[in-house]
């Protein structure tokens, strides 16, 4: 006879313990330890209870051969596409993240009622809605006519048997991971060994029977995925759905996939009627800009292989506390800290009585070391109160000794620029020649006391040793 075991598993990281405590050693999180009771030594045994039979040699492939591209699926809406790397592959899951509120559903039931339209077997399966509920959304959005197949369940070998009952689904969406539990394990739904038994039942069946799966999953506070990391190890595609509440558009990000690139983004403005694609973002972005105030400039970033011109704002103002503050919203604070450091030692900009904020309009994020140009260029017109020249774009990462590198894909960045109507570009010097072929004027910098001089409109006040 199996013995039962008792174990305590954190249900923020899914550490396992020998005996229940108040905090996780592995997280520092604060009662999230449960008691779960699993059958250790027990013989494998089918659903049926007849005990499974020994294994089979599988065959065994080389490398050499023709490689094939894994067939997709396209969702019909382009966004979406960009993110996927052409549409969904088949027999491949996907984990789709957000917070609360921000569309997940309603992106979802689009693409869901889209490719139905177009043929293909798509089944919606909710386990936080009623059918009716979904239906509403649907008739809302005007795809009540969409032959989307729906049911509201939560029991995975339930929803395993329907899916199995006939030609399977080109598409299966499971809203969400997280109220699906199974007879597998004993466990309350929502638990960390629930999430990882219903995950795996699901990945088994896409797997096995080519149907693309997507995983609608919860958010932590701090807007990571809840629920057990090695989800997301499980599945071939992790995407978060990003945005604020008080912004109208949505930006979906892929963090992980194995079908496509990590480094696009699609977004989408949130209209009456559902979620709309947003073909030029830098439009949107620079939409309500004003350029006659100092402190802000405009940056040509990149995500993957879209370019995007997005507006840093800075605000520097005398501090009355003895620590200045930093506050920054939509990049790294860390990064702020170096280019102020950088600025001070290498620029002669003093800013240590000075409070220093810093925003990239829209509510949109940047991650790329380029942005350090207009981060910079921002702090000093705002120091200074002098505004950078209206049509002028920025791009470049600012090295410790006050050197301005040059960045990849400058081409792409300046072409984008000169499609919104920019004329100037504030470059480093080693790209300045395809300012030229973009039909944009020039402004190279090598160091960042160059980006002083030019900002504030004078000479530089200082240089360090050396230099």
């Amino acid at each position: 006879m199996a013995k039962r075991t008792t174990t305590f598993i954190c249900q923020a990281c899914g550490a396992v313990h020998n005996r229940w405590a108040g905090k996780c050693d592995a997280c520092g999180a604060w009662n999230s330890i449960i008691e779960e009771v699993s059958e250790a030594g027990a013989a494998p045994v089918a659903s049926g209870g007849a005990r499974l039979k020994k294994g089979r040699v599988i065959a065994l492939e080389g490398l050499a051969g023709t490689p094939m591209d894994a067939p997709r699926l396209p969702a019909g809406i382009n966004e979406l596409d960009r993110v996927t790397g052409g549409g969904f592959v088949k027999g491949s899951v996907i984990l789709l993240g957000g917070e609360p509120g921000i569309g997940k559903s309603t992106l979802l039931i689009q693409a869901a009622a889209r490719i139905a339209k177009s043929g293909a077997r798509v089944v919606y399966i909710s386990g936080e809605e009623s059918a009716g509920q979904v239906r509403l959304r649907a008739q809302r959005l005007g795809l009540g006519d969409a032959p989307v197949e729906l049911a509201a369940e939560t029991h995975v070998e339930d929803i395993l048997a329907t899916l199995g009952n006939g030609e399977a689904p080109r598409l299966v969406i499971i809203d969400s991971i997280q109220t699906m539990w199974t007879d597998a394990v004993e466990a309350a739904p929502g638990t960390v060994t629930q999430v990882r038994a219903a995950a795996q039942g699901l990945i088994r069946f896409a797997k096995s029977s080519g149907s693309a799966i997507i995983l609608v999953g919860h958010v932590t506070k701090d807007g990571q995925i809840a629920g057990p990391r090695v989800v997301e190890h499980m599945v071939d595609a992790v995407m978060s759905f990003e945005g604020d509440a008080a912004h109208h558009f949505r930006i979906l990000r892929a963090v992980k996939n194995r079908f496509g690139a990590t480094d696009e983004i699609g977004v989408f403005e949130m209209a009456g009627d559902g979620l709309r694609e947003v073909p030029n973002p830098s439009a949107l972005f620079l939409g309500a800009r004003d350029a006659s105030v100092s402190g802000t400039a405009v940056f040509a970033g990149m995500e993957g292989t879209r370019p995007l011109l997005v507006e840093i704002q800075a605000l520097v103002t005398p501090t009355a506390l003895g620590t200045p503050r930093r506050a920054v919203v939509g990049w790294d604070s860390n990064r702020l800290a170096m280019i102020l450091a950088v600025l001070e030692a290498r620029g002669g900009v003093r800013l240590g009585q000075h409070d220093v904020y810093m925003n990239v309009a829209g509510g949109f994020r940047i991650n790329e070391p380029a942005a350090d140009l207009a981060v910079a260029a921002a702090l000093v017109s705002s120091l200074a109160d002098t505004p950078i020249p209206p049509q002028a774009a920025l791009f470049g990462e600012i090295s410790l000794s006050g050197l301005v590198r040059p960045v990849p894909q400058a081409a792409s960045r300046l072409k984008e620029a000169a499609k919104l109507g920019f004329s100037e570009a504030i470059l480093p010097e080693g790209v300045k020649d395809n300012a030229a072929s973009a039909g944009l004027t020039a402004r190279p910098i090598e160091r960042i006391a160059d980006l002083v001089a030019l900002v504030a409109g004078g000479a530089p006040r200082s240089r360090s040793r050396g230099e």
